[in-house]
């Protein structure tokens, strides 16, 4: 029987290639059965094509099962108690001298994006649905990174929302890294972007952990990551690609910058 078994296995590893090779066209919206002498040919190229997209299937399961582990899952669980997504839940958790500092800024004409592959049990997950290596951005006001701020979890010390970070927040694991790219701007726009978040801190803030998938915030200062950054540009006028921003990925400040707006600054590796 193990012959006949081999067979049998190679037929229905196959047969959903078979059907998305036959059964529709390219554009995905004729269909037609196909016939006898079609569905009896298969050429060398698509059996590699399906050898390679076999390949890619069971490499994709294999990195999933790392990242999908049960400790990231218990963390996600036992901390999902700690957020809303109808609710402000964060409430002036930056103080004055956050402030004073991002206003000391003001004769440097930049902002800074760090996008960052932290190594969080959240980012490793959510890592396995976007295929990206870096799954986290944030927003400075100066190039040493001590204004830095995002929306993320609080790291277990202040509530899920708007909250500042450091530098340790972002090595959670061995080879964690973060990219840093200034984009000019006007000191009225920094200034502006800066009145927003203390605006932000005062009525407060959470974490958009269900906009992730929906696409929605339920109220305007419920935002993830880079639904808040990109906001933040927006709203300053100085977004350089357009996009609603519930569907933007970190990655995507990186990836639309078509006009070259960003200026690469620095690696950190951790």
């Amino acid at each position: 029987m193990y012959f006949p078994a081999k067979i049998l296995g190679v037929i229905i590893i196959l047969v959903p290639l078979w059907v998305e090779r036959f059964v529709t066209t390219n554009n995905q919206t004729v269909f037609y059965l196909p016939t006898v002498e079609e569905a009896a040919t298969v050429s060398f190229d698509e059996l590699r094509q399906s050898a390679d997209k076999l390949s890619d299937l069971m490499n994709t399961a294999a990195e999933a099962k790392d990242k999908v582990s049960v400790a990231h899952v218990k963390t996600i669980l036992e901390d999902l108690p700690r957020h809303s997504s109808v609710r402000y839940i964060n409430h002036g958790t930056l103080i004055n001298a956050y402030f004073d500092a991002a206003d000391a800024t003001l004769g440097d004409t930049n902002l800074y994006l760090a996008v960052s592959n932290t190594g969080s049990a959240a980012s490793e997950m959510i890592s396995v649905f976007t295929r990206k290596q870096f799954n986290h951005v944030s927003l400075a006001f100066d190039r040493d990174l001590e204004t830095i701020i995002s929306y993320n979890g609080g790291d277990n010390v202040y509530p899920p929302g708007m909250n500042a970070e450091t530098l340790e927040f972002f090595h959670q694991k061995a080879g964690a890294s973060l990219l840093v790219y200034s984009l000019p701007v006007t000191a009225a726009q920094k200034e502006f972007v800066i009145d927003k978040i203390d605006e932000i801190n005062r009525e407060g803030s959470a974490y958009n952990m269900l906009g992730l998938v929906s696409k929605h915030s339920a109220k305007p200062n419920i935002m993830f990551c880079s639904q808040f950054v990109y906001k933040m540009l927006k709203m300053a006028g100085v977004a350089y690609f357009d996009m609603k921003d519930g569907a933007v990925r970190p990655t995507d400040f990186i990836e639309q910058d078509y006009y070259k707006k960003l200026k690469f600054e620095f690696e950190l590796k951790f």
